[in-house]
């Protein structure tokens, strides 16, 4: 292969990793219904990250990508958030109700979450 064709193919590569839908993404302050939202800034400032229930199964931990200082929940179940990544209880954690919880400034910062059962 020669090194243009090389080179394009790395840069192929490259923006189809860019555009492949990272969960992690520049501020939007929109979270669609079925989606639980996570803002690295309070008032929904800063890069987002959006949790689905294909991405976020019930009841297991999930560790964010974001260290959220705000968050909605618009999911069909309650989720709680964590200040721990492994979602301990040993430091803090609130549970939040399903279909449109908005927090623009958490009161600790979010490092895990869980979604609960129907």
């Amino acid at each position: 292969m020669s090194s243009k064709s090389l080179i394009a193919a790395l840069v192929i590569t490259a923006g189809a990793v860019a555009s492949s839908g990272i969960a992690v993404a520049q501020s939007d302050k929109t979270c669609d219904k079925g989606e639980f939202c996570v803002w690295a800034g309070p008032d929904y400032t800063g890069a987002v990250q959006r949790l689905d229930l294909e991405t976020a199964n019930p009841g297991e931990c999930i560790t964010l990508t974001v260290v959220g200082r705000s968050f909605a929940n618009r999911l069909s179940r309650d989720a709680s958030v964590y200040q721990r990544e492994n979602c301990s209880t040993e430091a803090e954690f609130t549970t939040y109700p399903r279909h449109g919880t908005y927090v623009p400034d958490a009161y600790f910062v979010i490092r895990g979450l869980q979604v609960w059962g129907p």
